[in-house]
């Protein structure tokens, strides 16, 4: 199992990391021990003193594939959650400075959590999904996925191009704006619609 994680995919997350609007896809890779279920808490890493929390959209793949057509796409996934690309950025803005890689701001241990996921349903409209995350039972960040600049079914072709996708990979789908730091004694809970999928503490 690989989890592949899709960044600056919302314009005005882009825009509030002051970065450039891509024209294809960024992709990036967590290992499979970055994955943490949900209902366990997450402990605060050591090694940063700006931990940043990123809401996004998690597809499960159901299907192996390659060089998958973008009007088959759909065929290789079939679950959707919601979950929380965990970021030291401190440490990624230190590397992204220097022209470094940044995988030990972004690929840690626990860093990648995921909620229970739920069936991707043919009345589900895959491009008006809602989600959002509370911090603290305090709004911290809503999505639409009709604001996604390349679609799940773009992406799952795109990723397909360059890595085999094999049933059980995970697919970050890309963040909102409104991502920020969080500190020890965080709850968090993060909805798909009305549907909470996702709740742990950050310890």
């Amino acid at each position: 199992m690989k989890i592949i994680c899709v960044g600056r995919n919302y314009a005005d997350h882009a825009k509030e990391l002051k970065n450039e609007i891509p024209a294809e896809p960024v992709l990036f890779m967590k290992p499979k021990n970055a994955l943490l279920q949900n209902g366990h808490p997450f402990y605060y890493p050591e090694f940063t003193s700006n931990l940043h929390y990123e809401c996004e959209l998690v597809l499960k793949v159901s299907k192996n594939g390659k060089h998958i057509q973008e009007k088959f796409a759909d065929k290789y996934y079939d679950q959707i959650s919601v979950g929380i690309d965990f970021t030291a950025r401190d440490l990624q803005d230190k590397k992204k400075a220097k022209g470094l890689p940044w995988e030990i701001a972004k690929a840690f241990d626990n860093s990648a959590v995921v909620g229970s996921f739920m069936p991707i349903t043919p009345e589900m409209d895959k491009k008006d999904i809602n989600f959002c995350l509370y911090r603290n039972k305090a709004l911290a960040q809503a999505g639409n996925t009709q604001d996604l600049l390349f679609s799940f079914d773009f992406l799952v072709a795109y990723i397909s191009r360059f890595f085999t996708l094999n049933i059980g990979d995970l697919i970050f789908t890309g963040t909102p704006a409104g991502v920020g730091p969080s500190e020890i004694g965080d709850k968090f809970e993060a909805f798909i619609e009305n549907d909470s999928l996702l709740e742990f503490e950050v310890k």
